[in-house]
Parts: structure tokens; C-alpha cells; sequence
């Protein structure tokens, strides 16, 4: 599956300055990572981004985000924004930023 290639640069341009980013392109999607932490991506038109089990139930509840299942089996702790959700960019970094602050707790 391929995936927007327009929201994966809003993607980009959203972590410019973040440290310890990288990109990777797998199983038809595109992934960032912070210091080899899976964090956000998109898959298709839509962004995924991992928010933890805290934060999980109440992202569920925001609009347009559904769980994060590409395989049968839902991933907790991961959402995906339907592009509506993220229509615009205080929106994308909104999301960005609060899986950000997720993969920064977990341990080294």
C-alpha cells in the first residue's frame, strides 16, 4: 500500500529540530523513530502515531481517530488520525507531539 506522500512531508516538516529522528520506509508506510522508538507514521492518507496506554481510551474518544489495526489485531496504545483529523497543521503537531512525549518516557 502506498502512502500520501503530501502528509509524510507535513510529517517532516512538523519534527524539523527534533533530535534523535529518524525516517524509515517499511511494509508500506513511512516511520519516524526517536532514538530508535517508533513514534508516528503514515500509512495510506492517514497518520498513526503511538500515545500509550494513558492516553490511549482519550485519543480514542477525538475525532476522526480509530485504533491502529493493519493486521487483525489492534495495536494498543497506537491511534490513527483519518486526514480530516489532521486538515491542518496545529492539528498534525498536535499528534506529533503527544507521541513524542510518550516515546520519551520509555526506558534507553
Amino acid at each position: 500500500m502506498a502512502f500520501d506522500a503530501n502528509l509524510a512531508t507535513r510529517v517532516e516538516d512538523a519534527l524539523i529540530g527534533k533530535i534523535g529522528i529518524a525516517r524509515k520506509e517499511m511494509f508500506g508506510t513511512v516511520c519516524h523513530m526517536q532514538n530508535g522508538k517508533a513514534f508516528a507514521g503514515v500509512w495510506s492518507d492517514s497518520l498513526f502515531v503511538r500515545v500509550g496506554p494513558k492516553a490511549y481510551d482519550d485519543a480514542l474518544a477525538a475525532p476522526h481517530v480509530r485504533e491502529f489495526n493493519i493486521t487483525g489485531r489492534p495495536m494498543r496504545g497506537w491511534i490513527v488520525i483519518a486526514p480530516d483529523g489532521i486538515d491542518n497543521e496545529a492539528d498534525l503537531r498536535g499528534w506529533i507531539e503527544l507521541a513524542l512525549k510518550f516515546v520519551g518516557t520509555l526506558p534507553a
